[in-house]
């Protein structure tokens, strides 16, 4: 979800909790960029490791890979780690058309990568956006997947727009007078991708809606790199998607078929989430009865980093990590 515009990106998104032991600072200096070429694009891919192998997606959609390297990175020790960026993302080269932006063909890269390092089966690690493709991964290659991880996630545009929907209502109430100033722009006609409105709407202050533990301390490449794309979240969310979600984020629902779905899955909610609720994640439990769900009671939306020490636990215990 955005309230991730590039504005508070790196406060938001690019961190990570450096002095937990298992998070490696120097991390990104271990992987190496290796480009494909699919359907005519390079795409940036990171391979590091051995044994069962594990795709972990970022969220967005609009973020490259970093920030999901920064916080796992480290399981290159007893797993094969795949980083990379989608199309339009960090180190991936843009499309030629922003309409080839989408989440099909975001789940449709995933599998050609598969292939491509020919891997039987993987696992899958989402978190927020990240889950979407998982999901629909999941749904469409169940011989293909081994275990799926969803962190902060959605099932379906319908959540995705009701999440956009408590957010609003919170900045509404908490920021009455920003929040008449977006009323007039939205008046006027302005959407949440066009200026002035897509500053003054990135203004609002989100602290407490990403985080319940606002001190958290930064990580980030040192290397310069493209860590958000407002293009492709305008294109698969809307151009107004901070108020009316369009795009092919509208049509994604998997709430009928996640019970079908075979694969070993662990779903992770942060109880202070203001972008994915735990009104809308505790629906897993119905839809998808066979999975484990644990909510991280002091976190928000990226629990690996407030609560790291249960986080890094439950998520070597679920991979079966010694």
């Amino acid at each position: 979800m955005k309230r991730v515009i590039s504005l508070f990106y790196f406060a938001l998104f690019f961190i990570s909790f450096s002095c937990f032991s298992q998070v490696d600072s120097d991390i990104f200096s271990k992987f190496e960029s290796k480009f494909y070429l699919i359907d005519g694009y390079n795409i940036n891919v990171e391979v590091k490791g051995t044994g069962k192998p594990i795709f972990f997606l970022p969220g967005g959609p609009g973020n490259s890979h970093d920030y999901m390297q920064a916080n796992f990175g480290q399981y290159y020790t007893t797993n094969t780690v795949v980083f990379f960026d989608f199309l339009g993302r960090g180190k991936s080269d843009n499309a030629k058309d922003t309409k080839e932006y989408s989440v099909e063909n975001d789940v449709a890269l995933i599998e050609k990568l598969r292939i491509i390092l020919k891997f039987d089966k993987i696992s899958l690690v989402g978190h927020s956006y990240g889950t979407v493709p998982a999901q629909a991964y999941a749904i469409q290659h169940p011989d293909q997947v081994d275990k799926l991880l969803l962190i902060s996630g959605f099932h379906s545009g319908a959540m995705w727009q009701a999440n956009c929907d408590s957010y609003n209502r919170y900045a509404k109430t908490h920021f009455p007078e920003k929040w008449q100033q977006v009323d007039s722009l939205r008046a006027l006609g302005y959407v949440s991708s066009q200026e002035p409105l897509k500053s003054l709407y990135g203004s609002i202050p989100t602290k407490y809606v990403y985080y319940h533990n606002t001190a958290i301390v930064g990580n980030a490449p040192k290397e310069p790199y493209r860590n958000w794309a407002d293009d492709v979240y305008a294109t698969i969310i809307g151009k107004d998607g901070d108020f009316d979600v369009s795009g092919s984020m509208i049509n994604q629902d998997y709430r009928q078929q996640l019970k079908n779905i075979s694969a070993k899955t662990l779903i992770v909610a942060g109880r202070y989430d203001g972008v994915s609720t735990p009104e809308f994640n505790l629906q897993y439990k119905t839809f998808m009865p066979q999975a484990d769900f644990v909510m991280f009671e002091q976190s928000g939306h990226n629990p690996y980093l407030e609560e790291p020490e249960k986080f890094y636990a439950l998520f070597d215990a679920f991979f079966g990590i010694n």
